[in-house]
């Protein structure tokens, strides 16, 4: 058995840092420290989680330190680009939450980063790689259960919780749109699982429908992507309603040459228990299939990739590509 990996947690600011570093610790990786700025409201949540993990002055003592192999970063968003580079510039290899980074510079910064120092920027796009309905889904296509995806569906409703949300989540220029945020996890699964390594946004738009007392809030978007290998729709907003006993009924609909899938990934509104609700139809099944054993392959192999400097978490062309098509589709959908 090698060394566990040892982990410094930059930005605590979205809850997402608590799948990312509780995934990470189930593969046997150790939590080092961590800093954020202020107190945001995920810290309650974030110590109740990980009590005994100390806290530093600042994020420049859990970047530079020797011992540590890999950064966490779930900060302001806006912020992320600058804290990857500084962590992968310091030998370290990064884990940031989504989105990744905010404009296409940033973007093209942390590109040079990678070229120049040979770190992995990965990105835990959690409605992939945190749901096991997703890994099954992944299993089936790849036996070939519904042929070729040709389409996805992907639908991303959250609850906007408006009086729990930090300033930051109301100035565009920090949480960089709903498209560039938000959307970044379904251009992810479209690439995913059309093969596409490239695609061309043709379709973008944004809009403040609901909440005119928060003017930069984006509070609906979509997306229609092509590529040579398949077609997608993205639909992505902050309008669940209160009494859906989730914070989002997102979904994920594949169209194959030869049958269909259909996720229902953490709630269904048809009456079953739970989440994780697959629904194959082919030529010859018609059934709801258990995912609750597919696992999160991604975490292991994103260490598997740190200890051998391997690409098999993700390839970093696929979280550079999923990157730019969301800040062009944002950048499409305010022009």
């Amino acid at each position: 058995m090698s060394d566990p990996l040892r982990i410094g947690i930059v930005g605590i600011d979205h809850r997402h840092i608590y799948g990312m570093a509780a995934e990470m610790v189930k593969v046997g990786c150790e939590l080092v420290c961590w800093w954020t700025e202020g107190t945001p409201a995920t810290q309650d949540g974030f110590l109740k989680r990980f009590p005994d993990l100390p806290r530093v002055g600042a994020a420049a003592e859990v970047i530079e330190r020797d011992d540590i192999d890999l950064i966490l970063l779930s900060g302001i968003p806006a912020d992320r680009a600058d804290q990857a580079i500084a962590a992968m510039r310091a030998g370290k290899d990064v884990m940031s939450d989504k989105p990744g980074c905010t404009t296409l510079g940033q973007l093209a910064a942390i590109k040079a980063c990678v070229a120049e120092t040979g770190r992995i920027w990965s990105i835990d796009f959690s409605e992939r790689f945190e749901v096991p309905a997703v890994t099954r889904a992944a299993e089936l296509v790849a036996e070939g259960a519904i042929g070729r995806v040709i389409q996805t569906v992907g639908i991303g409703p959250h609850r906007l919780n408006l009086n729990t949300r930090p300033d930051w989540f109301y100035q565009r220029d920090r949480f960089g749109g709903i498209l560039t945020d938000i959307a970044s996890h379904q251009i992810d699964q479209f690439l995913f699982f059309t093969g596409s390594t490239d695609a061309e946004v043709t379709l973008a738009s944004t809009g403040n429908y609901g909440n005119p007392d928060t003017p930069d809030l984006q509070d609906f978007g979509q997306i229609v992507l092509h590529s040579d290998r398949g077609e997608g729709y993205i639909r992505v907003d902050w309008f669940t309603p209160d009494a859906l006993p989730s914070w989002g009924d997102g979904r994920l609909m594949l169209l194959g040459t030869e049958g269909t899938i259909e996720l229902r990934k953490y709630v269904d509104v048809g009456g079953a228990q739970g989440g994780d609700h697959l629904f194959l139809v082919n030529g010859s099944r018609c059934e709801r299939i258990d995912c609750k054993d597919a696992g999160l392959p991604y975490f292991a192999r994103l260490a598997d990739d740190i200890r051998n400097r391997t690409e098999a978490a993700m390839p970093q062309a696929h979280a550079f590509k999923v990157m730019e098509l969301a800040i062009k589709a944002q950048e499409m959908a305010e022009a």
